[in-house]
């Protein structure tokens, strides 16, 4: 799938110079996680940053930043517990920005179902879709419940959460959405309820965050884009409606209760100043994975995130 952004040509009396191109590749489908860069195309900030950028979504979720390390995009979206692991792996991957500065990963169960505190979770089933990190964010979960993950049994549900709950096929799902697998139980008629990571002894973080191979980027353009989304923000907050109104009206796949709903819950998520860099955020959970056993050392912050506007 590929969402094409074409930048309006600039009216002047001199010929107009070319555009500079930017391609990013988005972590998944379309959807209001990705608000901020919608805008930005639809109400011509990338063509005021003198910008053409080419949105494409995956056809694999694990491709894109594979993809930005290895030069085949300028920009990727992932995550920033991703990223830290990465990087270990030997991936020249760095955060240049973010896009929502908020965890959105909860442990889900079904708001009326046996589970009412993490410790019922003994001895059932819990499902995912991506190994590594989310074993972790359990294991610091389940820390506060004198539990480990060895007291659950892990399921892989391959990317279908919510209907795995739905169904019974797991007790609880992490890796779900908050904005959207909440939603999405609700609109089917199962009301689910979310136990939050950051509230059960994880460090916070950044969810959806831009990554680039930084011996490969220009900094100029990066700074122009993340300017450009900066910008689309601001109208988001200011005008929370229009976007949204402009944001579905780009595809008709997103004109539905779901990304109605989730475009609400997504708004006050998005990354006010996605150049600005929290330092510490990188640095605690970088040290947290340490801890965990998933990282064999401890990098320094310059070589996960960057601040592209800094001299």
């Amino acid at each position: 799938m590929k969402y094409l952004i074409l930048c309006a040509a600039l009216m002047a009396a001199t010929p107009a110079l070319a555009n500079d191109k930017l391609t990013l590749m988005l972590d998944w489908f379309v959807n209001p996680d990705h608000g901020p860069i919608i805008i930005a195309g639809e109400k011509g900030y990338f063509a005021e940053q003198d910008l053409e950028v080419e949105v494409i979504a995956p056809a694999d979720p694990s491709d894109p930043p594979k993809l930005a390390a290895a030069g085949k995009a300028d920009l990727a979206i992932s995550y920033q517990p991703q990223l830290h692991l990465q990087i270990h792996e030997g991936l020249p991957l760095v955060r240049v920005g973010t896009l929502v500065s908020t965890p959105l990963n909860c442990l889900l169960v079904q708001d009326d179902g046996p589970i009412e505190t993490i410790a019922d979770l003994k001895g059932k089933k819990v499902g995912f879709s991506v190994a590594g990190v989310e074993e972790a964010v359990l294991n610091a979960m389940f820390a506060k419940h004198g539990m480990t993950i060895d007291d659950v049994e892990m399921v892989n549900v391959n990317w279908s959460l919510s209907p795995a709950l739905m169904t019974g096929q797991v007790d609880a799902v992490i890796g779900a959405f908050r904005n959207f697998e909440l939603n999405q139980m609700d609109i089917e008629g199962v009301k689910g309820r979310c136990f939050y990571p950051e509230e059960e002894g994880l460090p916070s973080y950044d969810e959806l965050i831009y990554v680039a191979n930084p011996e490969l980027m220009d900094k100029d353009v990066i700074v122009r884009f993340l300017a450009a989304t900066e910008k689309a923000v601001q109208y988001i907050v200011n005008h929370p409606e229009e976007s949204r109104d402009i944001f579905i009206g780009t595809s008709k796949e997103l004109d539905d209760e779901l990304n109605r709903r989730a475009w609400v819950d997504t708004l006050p998520r998005f990354a006010l100043r996605p150049a600005a860099l929290d330092a510490g955020r990188y640095a605690r959970f970088e040290a947290f994975l340490n801890e965990s056993g998933l990282a064999p050392s401890i990098n320094p912050v310059s070589k996960i995130a960057v601040d592209v506007t800094a001299q």
